[in-house]
């Protein structure tokens, strides 16, 4: 089965319909839900409007502000740029920084979805995912008339970048549920006082509770660099963890004792959900970032014996954290 195939699922249908007895079904929004903010490293004003999509929409950007909408249906292949965010593109439309927005449907379990904006940079908001997870919660979770689809991991995939000192490396592996966990390795004296190794399963812990939360970081060094390039305009104490070389220079301080591990968790939930579909899977990763977690995605589709799709027309089959629609806190 391609890429594409995956992404677009099986057939259209236009309206969305009551609970089937017994499947697990797709999810899209009950109603429209509007944001405005900045662009992390544009720094440019940006309108964000979540729509309700039909089933086998999947999740599509839509770039409203240029002559002509253009469409960016969420796939693998889409990405193509990893360079500090994930950037989507098709022909010359792009949108920048698509992983926070993306790790909120994934943790929510939002299926279908229009996301319509006005520049090329998703707004970076609180700099988590949390805002994204109210906007989809106040605009509700209806269930449609389609079953789930899912990729399932039916062996192990592995990529694999760098050695000594500077390995880092990602994993999928056959799992009954989804589950990620990740280690960090920074050599910073803050960092390193924190939790650097997370483990969170969606059949038992709370994606709105225990990930949403955790915000982007950025060292003071690495911000003042970033800018002179163009880069991190929109970046601040109210969207992001600054660090200087000895603290934390949030007047706040850390949301969770582990947050800095907890975001790349988050970023990973995001940057995984672009293939299209929820994934049935162990993930693994040791100082992964975006364009590893792509590859990785990309290992996996290449490879058609290590995945398979699949559906619950039993949801008691289904793994937990499934079969519930999801409440924000």
């Amino acid at each position: 089965m391609s890429i594409a195939a995956i992404a677009r699922g099986i057939g259209r249908h236009g309206r969305r319909a009551p609970k089937i007895l017994g499947v697990l079904q797709q999810r899209t929004l009950k109603s429209i839900s509007r944001a405005v903010g900045v662009g992390l490293h544009s720094g440019q004003r940006v309108e964000l409007t979540l729509r309700p999509a039909p089933v086998d929409t999947g999740i599509v950007f839509r770039r409203v502000d240029l002559p002509e909408p253009v469409d960016i249906r969420m796939t693998a292949e889409a990405v193509t740029d990893t360079r500090l965010a994930s950037t989507v593109s098709t022909g010359g439309a792009k949108v920048q920084t698509v992983e926070h927005l993306m790790s909120a449907c994934a943790g929510l379990g939002i299926d279908n979805l229009y996301i319509d904006i006005t520049a090329d940079e998703v707004p970076i908001l609180d700099g988590s995912a949390s805002s994204f997870v109210f906007l989809l919660q106040s605009a509700g979770i209806e269930l449609q008339k389609a079953p789930r689809r899912f990729i399932r991991v039916t062996r192990k995939v592995e990529v694999r970048e760098g050695e000594g000192a500077n390995e880092k490396w990602a994993s999928l592996e056959p799992y009954h549920g989804y589950k990620l966990s990740f280690e960090i390795d920074f050599d910073h004296r803050v960092v390193n006082s924190t939790g650097q190794r997370v483990e969170f399963d969606l059949g038992t812990d709370s994606y709105s509770r225990d990930i949403a939360r955790a915000r982007t970081f950025g060292f003071t060094k690495e911000v003042e660099y970033m800018r002179s390039k163009g880069l991190a305009l929109g970046g601040g104490l109210d969207n992001a963890i600054v660090m200087d070389d000895t603290k934390v220079l949030n007047a706040g301080g850390l949301r969770y004792d582990d947050e800095f591990v907890k975001h790349k968790i988050l970023d990973a939930m995001g940057d995984l959900y672009i293939i299209g579909r929820p994934l049935l899977a162990a993930y693994t990763a040791f100082r992964s970032g975006h364009a590893l977690n792509n590859r990785l995605l990309r290992e996996l589709l290449a490879n058609s014996d290590a995945y398979e799709v699949v559906t619950f027309e039993d949801e008691k089959r289904a793994p937990r954290g499934f079969g519930e629609v999801a409440r924000a806190w």
